[in-house]
């Protein structure tokens, strides 16, 4: 292995996803601990939230199963 590649990073860390800055490796994949931070707090708050679609069949079985 030659040895100036050793401390290089194996693969970039890629464009922020909060701000689209570079990213660096101590804060993969973000740019900075601010915008870690950033994103952890929309995890906390919901932001992320995924809604729930009721499938009708779903509702149907359950409907079924309390009579």
């Amino acid at each position: 292995m030659d040895p100036a590649n050793e401390n290089k990073p194996l693969a970039s860390a890629g464009k922020c996803p909060i701000c689209g800055k570079p990213g660096t490796m101590e804060y993969k994949p973000f740019c900075s601990k601010r915008c870690a931070d950033v994103d952890l707090n929309r995890w906390l708050s919901g932001t992320y939230a995924i809604p729930a679609v009721d499938d009708p069949e779903d509702r149907d079985d359950a409907t079924e199963e309390s009579q």
